[in-house]
């Protein structure tokens, strides 16, 4: 590493700023200082379907955003680096507030919680209040701290269930999830108008041609994705869900339609069979979330080494947020 800064320097700068150096020492063993960086300091690495192979490949537990806040929640490591995006570090860290919670990059946000401002969601609240919340677990702490009970894909519909058919409900902030649920249920939930720019850009001719160059392959999708995309899926479902339905399904062949990082996952579950993933609205070929890509192995060890950046938060909001994130876990 370049000799300029003192580690003093190199925390003070990755702190205030999240700026990591350019140049590391080629000559490091990135898994290796890794490994003995978590042994060292009682660590715990938890990571998304969505981050690159070699991530996943080092992480202790891989998992969507349901299993990754129930081991957030049983943890018990001194540090908590959550190689994701900044809302499931902050669930990390609101279920686990004594705890050093540290994000390898600090601008590694969320478009779908991004698309939904604290102060503007809640003039939104204050026009039904006889409504309850649900929100998605991909938004804020602060939207959070706003809800009364927090949902994933996974479980969404046992969420929204779990309420009496009378009453009336706020579903945030991922309008395609609640239309999808929506139809589930056979609710009106007023949904706010959010969603993921990764799940928004899929083309649904673009799907097509690719479904008639493989007319064997199912078609699987995230409930993310817009309604006419998953009026074309043979499966719908969580990203856990498309996992486990392409382990236990018979067929050799599926067309992906969500973030390109859980074919790795799929490949080696089931390395005989062929994975093909859906095409954007644009020239890629794929479709992959730049937040969650901002992560790398050398911002790993680099977060251990120096424990920076950590996730500081407003005491007040965790607390808030704990109540429908913890009511979330009960019923799942």
């Amino acid at each position: 590493m370049n000799d300029i800064h003192t580690s003093v320097e190199m925390i003070e700068l990755i702190r205030k700023t999240g700026f990591y150096p350019s140049e590391i020492n080629t000559d490091l063993n990135l898994l290796q200082e890794i490994t003995q960086l978590k042994t060292q300091k009682n660590a715990v690495i938890l990571a998304h379907y969505y981050q690159n192979p070699d991530i996943q490949d080092i992480a202790d537990y891989i998992g969507d955003s349901l299993g990754l806040a129930q081991q957030a929640q049983k943890s018990t490591a001194d540090i908590i680096l959550f190689a994701g995006v900044h809302f499931m570090a902050e669930t990390a860290k609101i279920l686990n507030p004594s705890r050093k919670v540290l994000i390898p990059d600090l601008k590694a946000g969320c478009s779908l919680s991004d698309s939904c401002p604290p102060a503007l969601f809640s003039i939104f609240k204050e026009k039904y209040p006889d409504h309850k919340v649900i929100s998605y677990i991909n938004c804020s702490a602060e939207i959070k701290a706003m809800s009364d009970v927090i949902c994933t894909s996974s479980n969404a519909k046992k969420i929204v269930d779990s309420f009496p058919t009378s009453q009336p409900l706020i579903f945030a902030p991922d309008k395609n999830l609640g239309a999808y649920v929506n139809k589930q249920t056979n609710r009106e939930m007023l949904l706010w108008n959010g969603a993921c720019m990764v799940h928004e850009i899929f083309s649904a001719q673009k799907l097509m041609k690719l479904k008639v160059q493989y007319p064997e392959a199912l078609i699987i999708a995230h409930p993310e994705c817009e309604e006419h995309v998953l009026s074309y899926a043979d499966f719908i479902g969580s990203t856990t869900q498309l996992l486990d339905f392409t382990i236990n399904n018979s067929h050799s062949s599926y067309i992906v339609v969500t973030e390109t990082g859980i074919i790795h996952q799929m490949q080696t579950s089931s390395p005989e069979k062929n994975f093909i993933p859906a095409p954007p609205d644009n020239a890629c070929a794929c479709n992959d979330c730049p937040h969650m890509k901002l992560n790398t192995l050398e911002k790993i060890y680099l977060a251990l080494k120096y424990e920076q950046p950590e996730l500081i938060m407003d005491e007040e909001i965790m607390q808030k947020a704990r109540i429908p994130l913890e009511r979330m876990l009960e019923l799942s």
